[in-house]
């Protein structure tokens, strides 16, 4: 376990210190790249199957890069870290191993860290309503308006049920999906629509289960997904895996939900995520101040996105402030901030994120190794692991969305990179959970090596921001104190059973 000290915290700084279940797959015909041979490009495409174009690579790609480079079909379709690591070992010339996605690709010799660990380089262009900014709030913005993020290559399995695309939702179709990847990812040319519409054919017939396919003919039969009971209701189930499902309707199912098991169904635990933002960044709580404090909703009556809190613990990790234990905690990772304003003019700022902290950094290494305290800081507030919790004028907390009191930077802004909206700030997509046991790493930024890892990392962080999903039972305390001052969400046999029950997903 890493130690999560002030001095630990210093050595990460940096910079910021001195300014302030197996797939099952209907008539796929395909096993995949081998290592070591790359298809060749096939010059008359005009027969070629959805899943044959799928497994080539397209004329013009300038690195060969094939879909099934990074889909891999022997693996849930999906990038896996064990993949990436076992082709580097056994052939670093293939096509995966991209200048695009080295480490620095500028370097006279490439290294393929993160993509080992299963990540990828992803450009975005910022929204014409955004800044770059850096910790004193100058703008940066390069010229280009593009910035760079490190994300997890998700399987394209059940992609029938889970539009829109891409972690953040930036793509609309299966076809445009395609498309994308092969001018970012293949380094390729714009492709004929009847070829995308073959490849778009072939990924909506991949499903994790037979459950899925069902949904998906009930879908094209024209049945409304409201109205398509959840299969699951019909697994015999053990009795371990019983108890697991009850924890998962209890906690997972309200943004895990409906027939593909990627729906919001409850928007109150959903509106929790999302607090009203004052121009500095910080949260907006009621006034008169309430014990606890009670934060301002900010209405996203439509947003299908989410900020479960994955992004600022990648944050965590890079200052070494967690005991966490990340599958990418070894790798680095961009640190940006970013300004908001109310049009593409870009006179009239919004929001600040993450906020600028509300007190001294250089506080942060005084004091006794517990960290300083100030009006209502130490384990009162949010602040957490000793870190300070400032107070305003009204007893209320000074911190950002995440209700955290110091966020430095964030290393993946999320959909707010694609709407220019402050509150898509670290948020993105909801994944389906059928054949979750078949995908790890997890999260956009692989940070979790496991499944169990990612149940304890929702114990123990993320679900403790929404109080209707802590259950009943006696809980360890919170490890590293570093979101608040309450124990873990579940207990221990509640996370074994729920454990149980997403790997009959």
């Amino acid at each position: 376990m890493k130690s999560p000290t002030i001095a630990g915290r210093a050595l990460r700084f940096g910079p910021w210190l001195g300014i302030v279940g197996a797939v099952a797959v209907a008539a796929i015909g395909i096993g995949g790249s081998v290592s070591g041979q790359t298809p060749e490009p096939v010059a008359d495409r005009s027969a070629l199957t959805g899943a044959e174009l799928f497994n080539l690579p397209f004329p013009g790609a300038g690195n060969q890069r094939s879909c099934a480079s990074c889909h891999v079909a022997a693996d849930s379709f999906a990038l896996t870290a064990d993949h990436a690591e076992r082709l580097w070992q056994e052939n670093p010339l293939d096509p995966l191993f991209s200048a695009i996605d080295a480490d620095d690709p500028a370097a006279a010799t490439l290294t393929f860290d993160h993509l080992r660990k299963g990540l990828v380089r992803v450009w975005l262009t910022l929204p014409e309503n955004m800044d770059q900014i850096d910790a004193a709030g100058n703008v940066i913005t390069p010229d280009d308006r593009r910035i760079f993020v490190w994300r997890s290559v998700p399987s394209i399995a059940d992609a029938a049920l889970t539009a829109p695309y891409q972690l953040d939702g930036r793509v609309a179709t299966l076809a445009e999906q395609a498309q994308a990847a092969i001018l970012s990812h293949s380094e390729g040319l714009a492709v004929p629509a009847d070829e995308l519409a073959r490849i778009a054919g072939f990924v909506a017939q991949v499903f994790t289960s037979e459950r899925s396919r069902a949904v998906a003919a009930l879908l094209t039969g024209g049945t409304p997904m409201t109205d398509i009971p959840e299969p699951e209701a019909g697994l015999v189930l053990t009795v371990e895996e019983q108890r697991g499902r009850e924890v998962y309707e209890a906690v997972c199912a309200a943004c895990h939900g409906g027939a593909n098991l990627a729906t919001i169904i409850d928007r109150e635990i959903h509106d929790m995520a999302f607090p009203a933002l004052g121009v500095d960044g910080n949260v907006i709580y009621q006034v008169p101040a309430t014990d606890p404090p009670t934060p301002v909703r900010a209405s996203q009556p439509n947003n299908e996105f989410i900020n479960i809190g994955t992004a600022i613990e990648n944050f965590l990790v890079q200052i070494d402030a967690t005991e966490h234990e990340s599958f990418t905690g070894d790798l680095s990772f961009p640190q940006y901030r970013f300004r908001f304003y109310q049009d593409a003019t870009r006179t009239v700022a919004i929001a600040d994120l993450p906020p600028a902290p509300a007190f001294p950094i250089d506080l942060l290494f005084g004091g006794d190794e517990g960290g300083p305290s100030g009006p209502g800081g130490g384990e009162s507030g949010f602040g957490g692991d000793g870190l300070p919790a400032f107070n305003d004028e009204n007893g209320n907390p000074i911190n950002g969305p995440n209700f955290f009191a110091l966020q430095l930077f964030t290393t993946d802004p999320g959909r707010a990179a694609i709407t220019g909206n402050p509150y898509d700030f670290e948020a993105f997509d909801i994944p389906t959970l059928r054949g979750i046991a078949n995908t790890a790493p997890y999260w956009h930024n692989n940070i979790s090596a496991t499944l169990e890892a990612v149940i304890d990392l929702y114990s123990d962080h993320l679900l403790v921001k929404f109080p209707p999903l802590v259950l009943e039972g006696v809980k360890q305390v919170d490890r590293d104190g570093d979101i608040g001052p309450v124990g873990e969400a579940l207990t221990e046999q509640q996370k074994t059973d729920l454990l149980a029950y997403l790997r009959r997903l």
